[in-house]
């Protein structure tokens, strides 16, 4: 008699929270053609397609929502007796550092995942300031962190680069303004640096007129035609435009978004958690 394999169930999981069949195969470690075999064969037991193919990925189906909940829970119950049973079940208190901004959403997903497949860990979440991470790692008052940083430091392993760029917004000439008006991150933050640095250097006349602790904040600002500011490429979107060095704004250093680890950086708990988060990323450098 047919029935469902739990390795179908996996891979199922795996193409549904990444949104497409190449970002699942990554995740767990196989090929595109072995992931796209599995969810055939998959669909072939069920009678029923699970996933709709679109230009950017697949979305799940009628079937397909109405396996998912069931799926979670027999890999999450599998997870569970096999970690009981080998003794391999990671428990204690993981303090984690995530930014507040776009890859924030990414990271809490990939959270509340190792909170459900490790229901005896207790994670402690802190999305403060990220110029303060390395200090806390430092002194122990974190256990791992992900944030950007202009250079690679001890204890950091890279997951992606991406270009920052000077950005407005789209309804407003606020670029064209003499002084500039600028948002900037507030407090002790390279970004604040690099940003000042760049505008002395080009010989602009500008004027601070909103800091925020936030790539949020900044971005806020810009989109409201209050001022230009320095943001992160992926937060661009219809609303907020990039400067280009013609219209006089030099081009600016990437940023390296890192996992930093602190004093407990060999323990299985803040292992696996690293572990997780390469895995979610390993698709998008």
């Amino acid at each position: 008699m047919p029935h469902l394999d739990s390795d179908l169930l996996r891979t199922f999981l795996a193409v549904r929270d990444t949104g497409s069949i190449l970002a699942g195969a990554e995740r767990i470690h196989r090929t595109q053609s072995a992931v796209s075999v599995q969810i055939r064969k998959l669909e072939e037991l069920l009678g029923k397609a699970v996933f709709v193919r679109h230009g950017r990925g697949v979305r799940l189906t009628a079937a397909g929502e109405r396996l998912e909940p069931v799926a979670r829970k027999v890999v999450r119950e599998l997870n569970d007796i096999f970690a009981e049973l080998t003794g391999a079940e990671l428990a204690g208190v993981l303090r984690i550092g995530v930014p507040d901004d776009y890859s924030s959403e990414l990271l809490l997903q990939i959270i509340a995942e190792f909170a459900r497949d490790n229901p005896k860990v207790e994670l402690n979440v802190q999305r403060s300031l990220s110029t303060g991470y390395s200090a806390a790692l430092a002194s122990g008052q974190m256990d791992i962190a992900v944030h950007e940083v202009a250079e690679l430091g001890l204890n950091m392993e890279p997951l992606k680069n991406e270009q920052v760029v000077w950005a407005a917004s789209r309804a407003h000439a606020v670029h064209e303004a003499d002084p500039l008006p600028v948002a900037l991150f507030d407090r002790d933050c390279w970004w604040r640096d690099m940003a000042v640095n760049a505008l002395n250097e080009s010989g602009k006349t500008y004027r601070v007129v909103y800091s925020s602790e936030s790539a949020t904040g900044v971005a806020a600002a810009v989109r409201a035609g209050v001022a230009v500011g320095v943001l992160r490429a992926g937060m661009l979107g219809a609303d907020i435009t990039p400067l280009s060095a013609e219209q006089g704004f030099p081009a600016l250093p990437a940023s390296k978004l890192v996992i930093e680890f602190g004093s407990n950086i060999d323990t299985k708990t803040c292992g696996a958690m690293a572990d997780a988060i390469r895995k979610a990323f390993a698709g998008m450098r």
